[in-house]
């Protein structure tokens, strides 16, 4: 924590006051770095066991199966995460937000509900304001193993995705830029990486970086109401989820197994058009929504677990003095 009476700079991240560890800059670097060393690693190492089985896969990564990014991506994520946890920040992994108690499940399901309500007021209002036609449904034109596979299949790989992405970044990105700096920048920052991770997804622009960070914000209130990440990781499940799958829209500017297959017709800058609703003016009025609901279900947690409101994080530094 920081010792001087003196307000954080961005250099903090990188200069130790006092610490006996690496100021969270190098952490955060060192971390990105393992993340990079051990998709590499995993990846040859998955090819290479692929092959000795006969099993022949793309060689390219937009071609990848999605069990096949899991494998790549899922320990060598975990692993990266934990070293740098254990080793560079010195605190135990559960630290992260991994508290096992009856209250993850709680935080789990709440979270994973919430987009349903957020995607389902989209999807009736482009729907009502004539935005989106519906084309048709995966029960009229596929037989009923083969929809109920996709789904199990899409959403054990949105379980993954999920807690990949919340593991870095309300994860470890946050917490270090919290530590290091205060809460205010920490969100903020995290929340611009959150939304430049998502660059080179198909469809991506300017407005669906500035959509994502957004989202990032939002996720990041699941965390300051909980200190935990099970309910931002149940929030991040669920709205890829019922975006894709449930409602039919693109998931970040990917398309997945969906139930309803349907086309936006109403203006981009509304809709997100190909990359979806992070992209689109429709995201923040959902946004807006899902945090009021998340103050609600946090809202009788005792006083000293949930930090203010998002607004008073972001523009109201000074109460943390």
């Amino acid at each position: 924590m920081l010792s001087q009476n003196r307000p954080p700079k961005i250099n903090d991240l990188f200069i130790s006051r006092d610490e006996p560890r690496l100021r969270a800059g190098w952490r955060l670097l060192i971390h990105g770095l393992l993340i990079i060393f051990l998709t590499l690693i995993t990846a040859f190492a998955v090819f290479i066991g692929l092959s000795i089985f006969g099993v022949q896969i793309s060689a390219s990564v937009e071609g990848l199966p999605k069990s096949v990014e899991i494998l790549i991506s899922l320990p060598s994520i975990l692993l990266a995460t934990f070293i740098a946890r254990t080793v560079l920040d010195q605190r135990s992994f559960r630290s992260l937000g991994f508290t096992f108690n009856r209250q993850m499940f709680l935080d789990l399901l709440t979270g994973f509900f919430i987009p349903l309500f957020l995607i389902g007021l989209i999807f009736v209002l482009e729907w009502g304001l004539g935005w989106l036609k519906i084309d048709t449904s995966t029960q009229q034109t596929q037989p009923s193993l083969d929809w109920t596979l996709g789904i199990l299949g899409s959403f054990g790989y949105f379980i993954v995705i999920g807690f990949q992405e919340e593991s870095i970044f309300r994860g470890y990105q946050l917490q270090n830029l919290t530590d290091s700096l205060d809460l205010p920048k920490g969100v903020l920052i995290s929340s611009v990486f959150f939304g430049f991770a998502h660059l080179f997804n198909p469809h991506a622009s300017l407005l669906s970086i500035l959509g994502v960070f957004a989202s990032g914000l939002f996720l990041a209130y699941g965390w300051i109401r909980t200190r935990q990440l099970w309910l931002p990781i149940g929030l991040h499940i669920g709205w890829n989820f019922f975006e894709g799958v449930i409602f039919g829209f693109p998931v970040s500017g990917t398309e997945t197994f969906r139930l309803i297959s349907h086309t936006a017709t109403g203006p981009k800058v509304l809709t997100g058009g190909e990359f979806g609703p992070e992209a689109g003016g429709v995201l923040l009025p959902a946004l807006a929504i899902g945090s009021a609901l998340i103050w609600l279900y946090t809202r009788s947690r005792p006083p000293e677990e949930v930090d203010p409101s998002l607004a008073d994080i972001l523009f109201k530094p000074h109460i943390f003095k």
